[in-house]
């Protein structure tokens, strides 16, 4: 595998109702189509060696032996190929006949699944001509005089990656074959199934396998039959998906006459992180599982130098995927921060809140937040004590954003400069202001944070913190300065999520249609903390991105390492690919190194941090979520990032 991922396809070819030999030529085609894309595992539809719609053809040997020597024609004429196959057809065992599912690779016929549970319910009548997996006596059939591995409880091994096999009906029963085989250890459950179009069906049928992938933390792989099969009394177009713990990663397009395949990758390792880490999974497996039950079956996967790169897409901001919710996430990301002060607002009984307000980003939600509080709680909008404190690096564009933003809500407006007492604890310290440094810097950012809390006394109010979570994760506060509040509204919400939620607060002109012009300007102005003298013109000189880094890729490092444990070479792969065009190799090596050395340097900072909402996969609080030591080392991290090369 590379880094992790099992490239697999499901299939749809064309078929032939009971012409075997034809609708093996088909398999064999899209075998070979997979084979040349990097697929390691490619399933294909229900019975599609016979055709589904055969009938009571099922039931002549005829048909029967012809699917049994076309299986072995595919056998050989694909024994060139690494591909694991997994094809449908009728096994007779006795005097019975089993739907099954057959699973091939590099000309060996490793093993077969039997359906578990046969649909005889208004257009499905299989029970007529086929016998469930529970009847079956023998633990082998005999296809071409070979005697091949067959049963339910059965796993396909290669290394640390597990698949299990179901067949269609399987999926639709309140304790699937697939969840069963999920608790055993599969990261991957395929479906062959014959699903005929109704109106309303797929919508269900798409919710259905969201949901499995996401309660059996796996991939799901589904194939239905397609064009061809009889249209008697029932109609098949063709349906195939790809998911991934709940997420549909590909789906075949519906009647399209042709021969159809998607292509995708899972990520098996972000599959055995989920488990691992969801203490509820693993003590369904205590419940569920016996041992000596399950009978496994090795295959082979290519090595990573011999894997493919990935086809999936990967999301530049996996805190705001591209899949038409953005909206609809910045909306609920904003609702969970509301209701979260509202109740700690009432909680504590304050009619006030007081907070900083720099003209910034960070701050500017944070305001937004407490307003949309107060017109929730019912609360008069000046009982918000917003503070604007210029010092020794404030610009004149944030100033004014600040003061038009704080006039424009109707809130209460202080604006006190903080330039004379940060020069006259330079001269109590004996610190040169004209040494722009660290004590410089972190001389206002306390400044401020004293004034806010002691106002927080005189109205007996929260102090309303406006640092994010991108911010926590670097380090990027001063200690006890802006990295200290009574409530952290945004403490979950990343930089990135934080423009997003704003623009979309201007967009909908929420707040008002002249507000949203301030909304845009501050949407608009370069990040910065504005701790260093601005320009003579008054403009910002001290850029935050160009300091630390890009938030899109710290974001990016944040969220696939704490939310998926993903190591810092996946990252960088992964990285490359979705930053392709914008950032050198080179680039996203460099920030990575700062990321990890920021990251494991600062954890002393959010040991001691103040409450707040989680609103994503990702937090950051020692309380909820993330629990380390502030004395760890990251040479490990560090040393992995060194090693990295550009195209690895």
């Amino acid at each position: 595998m590379k880094h992790g991922f099992v490239k697999v396809a499901a299939a749809v070819p064309f078929v032939r109702v009971a012409d075997c030999i034809y609708n093996v030529e088909r398999i064999e085609a899209q075998v070979l189509e997979a084979q040349e894309k990097g697929v390691e595992i490619i399933i294909f539809p229900e019975l599609c060696v016979t055709g589904y719609t055969c009938g009571d053809l099922f039931l002549k040997p005829f048909l029967i032996n012809q699917a049994q020597k076309a299986l072995l024609q595919l056998a050989e004429r694909t024994a060139h190929t690494s591909v694991l196959i997994i094809v449908g057809m009728p096994i007779q065992i006795g005097s019975q006949l089993f739907n099954a599912a057959v699973a091939l690779q590099s000309g060996k016929i490793l093993g077969a699944i039997p359906k578990t549970y046969l649909p005889n319910y208004r257009e499905f009548q299989e029970a007529r001509w086929f016998a469930p997996a529970r009847d079956l006596q023998l633990a082998t059939a005999q296809i071409g005089g070979f005697d091949v591995p067959i049963g339910h409880n059965v796993l396909f091994r290669s290394g640390g990656v597990a698949v299990g096999i179901e067949i269609c009906e399987d999926m639709w029963t309140p304790y699937t074959p697939g969840t069963r085989l999920a608790l055993y250890g599969a990261q991957i459950i395929f479906n062959l199934s014959a699903s005929n179009e109704l109106v309303g069906k797929n919508t269900y049928l798409r919710s259905l396998i969201s949901g499995l992938s996401s309660q059996n933390l796996c991939g799901y792989v589904y194939a239905s039959v397609g064009y061809g099969e009889s249209t008697t009394d029932t109609v098949f177009t063709g349906k195939a998906f790809i998911a991934e713990v709940g997420k549909i990663l590909e789906e075949m397009p519906r009647f399209v006459h042709e021969e159809r395949m998607i292509i995708s990758d899972i990520d098996i390792s972000r599959i055995d992180y989920d488990r691992m880490s969801t203490n509820s999974f693993n003590e369904s497996v205590s419940d569920h599982t016996e041992r000596g039950k399950l009978m496994e079956i090795p295959f082979k996967l290519r090595s990573q130098e011999q894997s493919y790169d990935i086809d999936r897409k990967i999301e530049r901001n996996p805190f705001f995927p591209c899949n038409g919710t953005e909206d609809e996430r910045a909306e609920e990301m904003f609702d969970i921060q509301v209701c979260a002060l509202a109740q700690r607002l009432q909680f504590i009984g304050a009619r006030h809140a007081v907070l900083g307000i720099s003209g910034g980003l960070d701050s500017t939600l944070a305001l937004l937040v407490t307003v949309a509080t107060f017109d929730f709680l019912g609360l008069p909008r000046e009982g918000i004590i917003a503070v604007t404190m210029p010092g020794l690096g404030t610009s004149s564009r944030t100033k004014s954003n600040a003061v038009q933003l704080m006039e424009l809500l109707g809130v209460t407006t202080r604006t006190i400069d903080i330039t004379e007492a940060c020069l006259q604890h330079f001269a109590v310290i004996g610190h040169d202001p004209k040494v722009q440094d660290v004590v410089y810097e972190n001389t206002q950012a306390r400044e401020r944070t004293q004034i806010l809390m002691d106002l927080a006394n005189r109205y007996n109010a929260p102090v309303v913190g406006t640092g994010d979570l991108s911010e926590l994760a670097l380090g990027w506060c001063t200690y006890n300065g802006d990295h200290m509040s009574m409530y952290s509204v945004n403490a979950g919400v990343p930089k990135t999520a934080v423009q997003i939620v704003v623009r979309y607060l201007a967009k909908t002109r929420r707040f008002g249609d002249a507000l949203s012009e301030v909304l845009h300007s501050i949407v608009e102005t370069p990040i910065s903390p504005e701790l260093k003298p601005a320009s003579d013109a008054g403009e910002i000189t001290q850029e935050t991105e160009a300091l630390v880094g890009p938030y899109e890729l710290h974001d990016f490092f944040l969220y696939n390492f704490l939310g998926y444990g993903y190591e810092p070479s996946k990252i960088f792969y992964l990285a490359r690919m979705a930053f392709e065009g914008k950032y050198e190799p080179e680039m996203i090596r460099r920030w990575m190194k700062v990321f990890y050395s920021r990251f494991f340097s600062q954890q002393y900072k959010r040991n001691c941090m103040p409450d707040g909402p989680k609103v994503s996969r990702v937090s950051l609080s020692p309380r909820g979520d993330w629990r380390m030591p502030s004395d760890v080392s990251a040479r490990a991290w560090l040393t992995e990032i060194d090693q990295l090369q550009a195209d690895c």
